[in-house]
């Protein structure tokens, strides 16, 4: 007996039972070491639209380029930072989130990548999610990352924050506002962002 291929799925939108504890606004316990950085950013579709139903995985190593955290303590330099959790985009496609500013990762071969966060998309119309990776400006590890230099010097652009806000700097209290950047990512067309197989 032969039976029919299961049909697909998009990945959205999202319902969220089961999900909440992974939901957060903020990653950064309190006297978790590090530079905290606050991330926004907005979600837009090849036209130019907001994305209102579009969930965020993000994925990070701690101040010291090493992942772990809670889930992977003996990795971990910071036991107590997850370095990962989901944000949703609201109504105007917009999310939000403060984490601390990973260290630089060491990859297989031993080079070092830049200061970064692996941003995986779920979205309504998606058959698989879409995973990108959001730079730093101005970090001397730009130059280097194995990974950025695969991405063709006029599309980098799109991976990279924006600062606009100097709020904050190393070695301040942790109760200090964080430093403020911005990141679009376009899903499609003009100033479309670079996506990753993976």
């Amino acid at each position: 007996m032969t039976t029919p291929p299961t049909a697909s799925q998009t990945v959205g939108p999202f319902f969220h039972l089961g999900m909440a504890h992974l939901e957060r606004g903020n990653f950064v316990a309190q006297g978790i070491a590090g530079e905290r950085v606050t991330i926004r950013g907005q979600v837009l579709d090849a036209d130019g639209n907001a994305v209102p139903d579009a969930m965020l995985e993000i994925w990070q190593a701690d101040s010291s380029g090493r992942y772990g955290g809670e889930i992977f303590p003996q990795n971990s330099a910071t036991p107590r930072f997850l370095g990962f959790g989901r944000i949703e985009t609201d109504d105007k496609g917009e999310f939000s989130f403060t984490t601390i500013k990973p260290g630089r990762v060491a990859s297989p071969d031993g080079s070092l990548q830049a200061p970064h966060i692996v941003v995986t998309l779920f979205s309504r119309g998606l058959l698989k999610p879409l995973r990108t990776r959001l730079y730093f400006p101005d970090e001397p590890g730009n130059a280097d990352d194995p990974i950025l230099k695969l991405v063709p010097q006029e599309r980098r652009s799109t991976l990279m924050a924006r600062c606009s806000g100097q709020r904050g700097a190393k070695n301040v209290p942790e109760n200090a506002p964080p430093k403020i950047f911005d990141w679009k990512i376009v899903m499609q067309g003009d100033g479309e962002t670079v996506f990753f197989d993976y």
